[in-house]
């Protein structure tokens, strides 16, 4: 598999890399890439690649089997080809406030309720979680989110790192999604919030929780038996 470069460095704008496949003419498989791929609820990321002068836009980007596959808006590059590629910034780092937010609001219904994450989807405009929670009560949704803004306020560092599978799936709550499991490999990627949150993860975050911002209340439903969401965005 090409080597995903966001997984180390999530700041990482542009990069260089070399065409290793093309199929229909549009879906271009790199030797590296820094462009995330629409995978656990975090949508993928755009940009363009550039080769002599001509630019192919990225339009999405998909993992597909062992290949991170990127859709671009026209025909035209081929196997071997060498491309500098620039990621939407603006909509990447909204996305990475966005997850790392959404760790932190997850966590503390987790924390408070003992509810697992049993759906959710990161946007630009807005971010909505979906839990396994019995009792529906709108007012308490409001208040974890003006608790998770103070915990986003303390400034925590916010690091990732990797663990042998049996380790980590040693750490309390190391997965909070419902029914879920970490994919069966050796090695798993941990992605730490200081000393409040700690899971398994293969996306883009910030560095620290103050790049955050506020977060916004938008709604709460209730989605059926034990299914609750909650919608909330970015205010800045």
């Amino acid at each position: 598999m090409a080597e995903a470069l966001y997984l180390d460095d999530s700041y990482l704008k542009e990069f260089d890399a070399t065409v290793t496949k093309v199929d229909g003419g549009k879906y271009t498989v790199l030797d590296n890439t820094a462009f995330y791929p629409n995978s656990g609820g975090q949508p993928w990321d755009e940009g363009v690649m550039k080769r002599d002068g001509e630019e192919f836009k990225v339009a999405f980007v998909g993992k597909f089997g062992d290949n991170i596959s990127h859709e671009v808006d026209k025909e035209g590059l081929k196997v071997g080809d060498k491309v500098h590629c620039v990621i939407d910034w603006e909509r990447r780092y909204k996305l990475m406030r966005m997850h790392t937010s959404a760790h932190i609001v997850s966590t503390l219904i987790h924390n408070k309720t003992g509810a697992l994450i049993s759906g959710n989807q990161l946007g630009i405009d807005k971010t909505r979680i979906d839990f396994n929670l019995e009792d529906y009560d709108r007012d308490k949704m409001v208040e974890y989110l003006k608790e998770a803004n103070e915990i986003i306020k303390k400034n925590i560092e916010v690091k990732s790192y990797y663990l042998p599978r049996e380790e980590a799936m040693k750490i309390p709550s190391v997965v909070k999604l419902a029914g879920a499991l970490p994919p069966a490999i050796d090695t798993l990627r941990i992605v730490e919030i200081g000393d409040f949150d700690t899971q398994a993860d293969g996306g883009t975050h910030v560095k620290n929780t103050s790049e955050i911002g506020d977060l916004e209340f938008l709604k709460a439903e209730n989605k059926g038996k034990n299914n609750r969401r909650i919608y909330y965005k970015l205010k800045n």
